[in-house]
C-alpha cells in the first residue's frame, strides 16, 4: 500500500514503508513549521576521540524533539473532514508533545495517553499545548487498547508514535537535512546513528541516507535491557524484550520494533548497540560539557555507542542524533553529578 494516509485503517504488516519520494513530500510540509537543526562539533572531543564527531541537534526542535517532525507530517496528511475530529496519540512524552503541539498549529483537538509516571515536564508540557492528557500504568495496562477505546469514542485518528509511514516520512527529514548539512560542509559521513525505541526515526533517516548519502551506514542505539532491535536484527526478525527490565531512558522503552520499521531495518541498518543507564549519564554530560546542550536519557543513547567505543569514530566522521531534551531538571543534574 502506498498511501500514507491510510495506515490508521490498514492491517500494519500490509502498509509498506514510505518511499524516499514521501520524506521530500514531508519536507515541503514542515518548511516554515519545523526548525533546520544545527550540527554541532567539537574540536576538543575530536582530538580526544581521534575522529570526526557531529552532533544533529534535534534538542532545538519545536516541543524538545524530534517528534514534531513526524507528528506534523501524519498530521497534514488526514483529510480536513476527518482532522477536524482530532487526534489520539499514546506516548512517554516526545510523541505527546510533538502531537499536542502540532495539533494546536492545526486547531484542533488532541487526547494524548501517558503513562503516570512519565517525567513531569513533559506531561505538564503536553497539556500546556492544549491536549487532554489521559495518564495510565505502564506495567500494568496496555496504552494501545486504551488509545484505540478513545479513537471510537471521540471519532478521532489514531497518530501511532512510530508504526506509521507518514511519521517514519517525518522523521526521515533529519537524514534529508543531514545529507545537505554535510554537502555544505564538505564533509562526507562513515557512520549515523539514532537513538530507537520503535524505530521510526532510524527508518526515516536511513532512508533518506540511501537516496542521498549512501556512503553512510546508519545504526541505532537502545537502553540496555530494551534491545529488542538489536536481538531482532541478529535473529532476522522481530523479538520482543524480556519482562522486569528497567531503564531512565523513558522515551526509548518499546517492547519490540514496529512492523513497518523493521522492514526497513532489516535492509538498511548496519546493526544496534545497547547501553547501559552509567554509559547514558555520562553522554549526557559529555554533551553538556562539549556543546552546551542539554540532552535527555533517550537522546544521549546514540552518544553513549560512540563515547563507548561500540561504534568506532577512530580515523572516521560520524553524525550522532541527539533527539530530544525534555528531561526533568533532577534527573539532568543527577547525570552531571555522576562523572
Amino acid at each position: 500500500m502506498s498511501s500514507l494516509a491510510a495506515a490508521s485503517t490498514t492491517a500494519l504488516s500490509d502498509i509498506d514503508p514510505p518511499t524516499f519520494a514521501d520524506i521530500e513530500a514531508a519536507a515541503e510540509r514542515l518548511k516554515g513549521k519545523a526548525r533546520l537543526t544545527p550540527i554541532l562539533e567539537s574540536t576538543l572531543l575530536n582530538e580526544k576521540l581521534g575522529g570526526r564527531l557531529l552532533i544533529k541537534a534535534e534538542v532545538l526542535q519545536r516541543s524538545g524533539s524530534f517528534k514534531f517532525r513526524g507528528a506534523y507530517n501524519r498530521i497534514a496528511l488526514i483529510p480536513p473532514a476527518e482532522r477536524q475530529r482530532g487526534v489520539v496519540a499514546y506516548s512517554s512524552g516526545n510523541h505527546a508533545q510533538g502531537v499536542a503541539y502540532a495539533a494546536r498549529l492545526f486547531g484542533i483537538k488532541a487526547w494524548i495517553v501517558m503513562p503516570a509516571d512519565a517525567p513531569k515536564i513533559k506531561i505538564a508540557n503536553t497539556r500546556a499545548y492544549g491536549a487532554e492528557v489521559v495518564t495510565y500504568d505502564r506495567y500494568n495496562e496496555n496504552r494501545e487498547a486504551i488509545g484505540e477505546r478513545l479513537t471510537k469514542e471521540k471519532g478521532a485518528t489514531i497518530v501511532r508514535p512510530f508504526d506509521d509511514p507518514g511519521l517514519i516520512a517525518g522523521q526521515g527529514t533529519i537524514g534529508l537535512e543531514t545529507a545537505a548539512q554535510l554537502k555544505q560542509m564538505d564533509a562526507t559521513a562513515d557512520a549515523f546513528i539514532a537513538p530507537c525505541s520503535g524505530g521510526g526515526l532510524i527508518a526515516g533517516c536511513a532512508l533518506a541516507l540511501e537516496a542521498k548519502s549512501p556512503q553512510t551506514k546508519a545504526y541505532a542505539a537502545e537502553p540496555a535491557g530494551f534491545e529488542d532491535l538489536k536481538l531482532s536484527l541478529e535473529a532476522g526478525r522481530r523479538l520482543e524484550n524480556p519482562p522486569g527490565a528497567r531503564s531512565f531512558c523513558d522515551a526509548l522503552l518499546s517492547p519490540w520494533p514496529g512492523e513497518i520499521t523493521f522492514k526497513v531495518h532489516k535492509r538498511l541498518l548496519g546493526g544496534s548497540f545497547a547501553v547501559t543507564d552509567t554509559q547514558v549519564q555520562h553522554a549526557m554530560a559529555t554533551a553538556f560539557e562539549y556543546f552546551k546542550i542539554v540532552v535527555e536519557p533517550g537522546g544521549a543513547c546514540g552518544l553513549a555507542a560512540v563515547m563507548t567505543g561500540q561504534l568506532p569514530i577512530k580515523g572516521r566522521t560520524v553524525v550522532v542524533v541527539c533527539s530530544g531534551g525534555n528531561v526533568d531538571p533532577a534527573t539532568f543534574a543527577a547525570a552531571l553529578a555522576a562523572q
